[in-house]
């Protein structure tokens, strides 16, 4: 049944929702929230503290919330829990004024908002090879419903002021946990494991001995955080050069148009160049993107480079999904998407973050140059990666391998 086309079209429409509701969300915050915490009295400083903060309990969140799922056998009682949750604090970021009430509710904010992106990623990895489905023509809908969010938080802010980013992202919040119940409840953990011959259950400290896992998160960690600068000033850097908020928001918004594009070729890049090609088409396009991004803020050029999200983020995206996909087996999907989403991203962001801050507050928009560096590093990473990983499990029985 599940194979017929309308059943899995409704499968796909089942797994895109939740994805949906979260980026409207996430593109109006990422594009505005700083413009909503400088309204609010917050310095550029205090910002990349608040992130960089954000990030650290983000890190500990992600942990510890993976691992509750993992243990429970699914995720989507944790993700409806935490979408409750995030409606309450929508709630009381509207009654913060000072940067201590803003600083501890960003806190337990970091706590409910990130843990549900690597557990959704997970259900969505393992749904789609279960049904056939095409990951990244499911994900692409997430893309959609961020450039949504991100035009119509640019026409609120440009129209009502910053306030209007709060109630932009609030229209979509309330809707995380309704659509999170249409997500697939899990097979308990020990049937998972028991449906998947050859594939015997891990620890995560055997995960996180394989030197091919921790250079993964290095170089997919790297490769997200050196968007850094970009999400906590890119805003303020172009509302400053005098750009208006409706264009800026369209810039945004062309990043994810483009990204949606490379989505849609996403099986045939991967087939082309590999998990590990993907991985360092986004750290390639990262020492361009962020060099250029130092020297000026043209309209023209910032078309261009907005465009270079496409690779700097899905592409790495995609490669690192992939990679996932891979190296572990299906049961293994919860925690290893979040082990990826905390140290990979979230511990690598935490410590950009405060470094962004501290860069822009120095340097100003030559900041963009230090995340050169970082998409450099990155790069060294995914070189040695992909000639230690042969393309199979790195945990459980090894697989025939795969082309990397």
């Amino acid at each position: 049944m599940s194979d017929r086309p309308t059943s899995r079209l409704l499968q796909g429409m089942r797994l895109a929702a939740y994805g949906a509701a979260y980026f409207f969300a996430a593109g109006a915050f990422m594009s505005y929230w700083p413009v909503w915490l400088r309204d609010r009295g917050v310095s550029d400083t205090e910002i990349g503290t608040l992130f960089m903060s954000r990030q650290i309990v983000t890190v500990i969140a992600t942990l510890s919330v993976g691992w509750i799922a993992h243990r429970l056998g699914g995720p989507r009682g944790v993700i409806v829990a935490l979408g409750i949750g995030a409606i309450v604090m929508m709630g009381a970021y509207q009654f913060s004024y000072s940067f201590l009430a803003i600083f501890v509710v960003t806190m337990i904010w970091g706590f409910l908002w990130s843990p549900p992106m690597p557990l959704y990623d997970g259900v969505l990895v393992t749904e789609t090879k279960k049904h056939g489905l095409d990951y990244a023509r499911v994900r692409m809908w997430s893309s959609v419903a961020f450039i949504f969010g991100t035009f119509i938080a640019g026409i609120a802010v440009d129209r009502y002021g910053p306030p209007w980013v709060l109630y932009v992202g609030m229209a979509s919040i309330v809707l995380l946990a309704p659509l999170a119940l249409l997500l697939p409840a899990a097979a308990p953990r020990a049937a998972a494991a028991a449906s998947e011959p050859g594939h015997a259950p891990f620890r995560v400290a055997d995960l996180l001995r394989q030197p091919a896992f921790l250079l993964f998160l290095l170089a997919c960690g790297l490769c997200q955080a050196s968007h850094s600068v970009l999400y906590s000033f890119g805003t303020l850097t172009w509302r400053g050069a005098g750009i208006d908020d409706v264009t800026i928001s369209a810039l945004w918004a062309e990043s994810v148009a483009i990204e949606i594009v490379l989505m849609l070729f996403g099986g045939w890049l991967l087939g082309r160049l590999g998990v590990c090609g993907l991985i360092a088409l986004g750290l390639a396009a990262g020492l361009v993107r962020w060099t250029a991004m130092a020297f000026t803020t043209e309209l023209w050029a910032l078309i261009l480079l907005q465009a270079l999200h496409s690779c700097t983020f899905a592409a790495c995206h995609l490669g690192a999904m992939a990679f996932l996909q891979r190296a572990l087996p299906a049961h293994g999907a919860a925690i290893g998407q979040s082990l990826y989403y905390a140290l990979g991203t979230g511990a690598t962001q935490a410590f950009v973050y405060q470094f962004s801050g501290l860069l822009n507050s120095e340097y100003g928009q030559r900041a963009f140059l230090g995340m050169t560096v970082v998409s450099a590093i990155g790069m060294c990473a995914v070189i040695v990666l992909a000639r230690t990983w042969n393309g199979g499990l790195l945990v459980g029985h090894t697989q025939v391998p795969l082309p990397r």
